[in-house]
This record gives C-alpha cells, structure tokens and sequence, in this order.
C-alpha cells in the first residue's frame, strides 16, 4: 500500500498539521522518512520517547509480555501494573497509584479526586480549583478548562464551574484567590506548553504554604517533567517540595500509552470501588513497558546524564546564538529546554521547526514564541554534536 502526507487530509479530521514529511522508522534519537533521509530527533514525541526509539530493553519488555497476557479490563488486577506501582511508590511520596492511558486522564483523576475528598471532608463549597494563566493540563474538557488557556477551550459550550487563574510565578496572585473552598491548587514545576517556563523555588514553596494554610491539596503535573526529564526522577524532588497528587504521563512509557496518578493513601481512600475507572488503565502491556522505562532511568547514571546532556546542549546553543542573535533566552531544566525568540524573529517558532527540519532536524515548539527541545534521555554526545551542526545550518537559513 503507497500511503502519503496527503492521505492525512484526505482521511483524517483536521485537528492536525503534520509535517510534510511522514517519519517510518526510528533507532535511538535518529529518524527516517518515507525517502529514507535520516533526522536527528530533538522533539522525543513531544517528551513522551524518554528512552529514544526502539531501545532494546523496551522491545524485550513489550514483546515477553505481547507473549502472556495484553488485557483483563480492572474486574481483575495484572503482575505487570502491580510491579509497576509498587516501583512508583518506593521511588516517590506516593502510598497508591492509579493508571490510565494518558496525561490528560491523570490529571482528570487527580482533580477529580482532589475535589471528591476535599468535599467529603469540609462539605459541597470546597470545589474550587485554582491554576494557572496559560497553563496545559490535557484536552478532556475539564482538563482543558483548568488549562489557563482559552484558545484551547473556548468554543465548544458552557464550561466547568468553580476554576479560577492566578499568574504563574507570582504568589500574590495566588494569595488574592485562595481561600477556605479552595479543593486543590494544580501547578507545572515547568509549564511546558506555555513555553518551558521553570518555577521559581520560593514560589513552589510558597504555593505548598498556601494550600497547608487553607487545607487545600497540592497538584503538581508532572506529565512532560516527570521519569527523569528533569535529571531527578520527578521535578518535585528538584525542587523539595512534595504536592499531595501527581500526576504523570508522556515519559513513562518510553512511547506506549500510559498515565498515572500517585497520592497518599489518606487522600486516596476517598476514591472508593465504583468512583472512577477506566477500560484500559493499567494494563499488562503499558505496566510492563513503563516497568521497564523506569528500570532504565531511574539510576545515578542516567539521572546524572541528564544534567551533563543538558549543559552540553545549552553551550552549543549559545554558541550558535552568538553567531545568529536568534534567541534572547535559552531556558528550562535538564532536557526539558526553550530557546525564547529574539524581538525581531516574535512568533516565528514555527518557520525555526521547518528550517530545521529541511536540514535532518526534529524540533519542538512551546506557543508561536519559542524553540523546544525534549530529546531522549540517553541521546549520545555524537548525536547531540550533529544535532547542533543541523541546528547552525537551520538557523543560517532562518536568518538568510
């Protein structure tokens, strides 16, 4: 069968624009396409191929369990998601661990939860949820409405109830809206969506008082920060400073579909049989792929490669800036990175993605307004070095 770029228009809804080119083979953090030219991919799926593709671990773990046991549904539990959540807890704060099938569905539970045990402990008005401006929690329409952009909920009917916005980095924002109905804060250590912006430390701290004072829960989404991407094994432990849920996604499958959400066990209870569910959630194949991911990453090794690809990355990138004037911030943490625009280039992200990609280079982008890096974890300095040289013949072009 002969398929094309064009059989995406001519077949599929257009909720997307994919590239031209049609990617159909991938070996750790190299790519080809449909005429077989290679690409150096520092996009990861958008966070999601934390191990690059095809790593062999990966394959071993999918294929022995594709061998055993696909799916039971949750009337019945399963080896693989019980290995998985046991790892989860010991390496977290976490006492339990709820699966799903993505980050959206993760934050949907933890809210969810979030505002059922605030409810049963303090009554029906501790429903409100605060986040963030230009926040991006998912795209189920709860999820896309705390999600402090309307661009991406607007349109589409009266919206849920009870979510108010506070600025990110800014207490006193928060402060002006906490107060005693608060169910939950939800809060990125690094929006990543809204152009890979770090927290500020005091201000993560600052928001765990708030929500201490007001006994409101913490929320942190970990979905693109979490398994590593940050060089700790969640952000939160970067940061010192623990929420009471978490929710994660993206990188703990290395590529295969699976969410999770981890909390106390005080919290927790309050999700009893019947309250929430779903078909998919934690099945053998994702539990065993995601086990195997989280085999991989969380080790010294590994967790200090992250750092070390990070500072390698940064270098080479002001360096090329210094050459071109392209971008006036290089931000993030770990491989989780933003090259913000220059003034003269604003909200050209997307002609930067395509110039690399003429030349052999998957790039991300955060907003119209910054450059996107989220590579596999153990991309190797000879990829990153090649990577960086597509980069300076992409950005000689951008500015020709």
């Amino acid at each position: 069968m002969s398929l094309t770029r064009s059989d995406f228009d001519q077949y599929m809804v257009p909720n997307y624009a994919p590239a031209a080119f049609v990617p159909v083979r991938g070996a750790g953090s190299r790519v080809w396409d449909q005429n077989d030219k290679e690409y150096i991919d520092l996009a990861g799926g958008i966070a999601v191929n934390s191990l690059g593709h095809c790593h062999p671990v990966l394959v071993n773990a999918l294929t022995e369990q594709a061998n055993k046991l696909w799916h039971v549904s949750n009337v019945f539990t399963n080896e693989p998601a019980l290995a998985l959540a046991k790892k989860l807890v010991e390496a977290t704060f976490a006492d339990k661990v709820f699966f799903c099938n993505s980050g959206a569905e993760a934050n949907e539970a933890a809210l969810k939860l979030a505002r059922r045990a605030a409810i049963e402990r303090f009554g029906e008005q501790k429903h409100q949820v605060l986040s963030t401006l230009n926040s991006f929690h998912g795209r189920t329409f709860f999820t896309v409405t705390v999600g402090g952009q309307p661009k991406y909920s607007d349109g589409f009917g009266p919206k849920p109830q009870g979510i108010e916005y506070f600025e990110y980095n800014n207490l006193d924002s928060l402060k002006a809206l906490i107060n005693d109905n608060t169910a939950c804060v939800v809060v990125e250590p690094i929006q990543g969506e809204g152009g890979v912006l770090p927290a500020d430390p005091a201000f993560l701290q600052g928001v765990r008082e708030l929500c201490d004072k007001h006994n409101a829960f913490l929320i942190f989404d970990e979905v693109q920060t979490g398994m590593g991407r940050t060089g700790s094994l969640f952000a939160y432990q970067e940061y010192g400073v623990v929420p009471d849920i978490l929710s994660s996604a993206k990188s703990l499958g290395g590529g295969f579909p699976i969410g999770a959400m981890l909390t106390t066990a005080d919290i927790a209870k309050h999700l009893v049989a019947g309250t929430h569910g779903t078909t998919y959630g934690g099945n053998p194949l994702g539990c065993a792929v995601a086990g195997a991911v989280l085999d991989v990453i969380n080790t010294p090794e590994v967790l200090a490669g992250v750092r070390a690809k990070h500072q390698q990355i940064k270098a080479g990138v002001e360096a090329l800036n210094a050459k071109y004037g392209v971008f006036k911030e290089v931000r993030g943490m770990g491989l989780l990175m933003g090259c913000v625009l220059a003034d003269q280039y604003k909200d050209r992200a997307k002609d930067v993605l395509n110039a690399a990609a003429a030349q052999g280079l998957m790039v991300l982008m955060a907003g119209t307004n910054v450059v996107r890096f989220a590579p596999s974890l153990v991309i190797s300095d000879e990829e990153i070095t090649t990577a960086l040289a597509r980069l300076d013949l992409a950005l000689a072009a951008f500015v020709a």
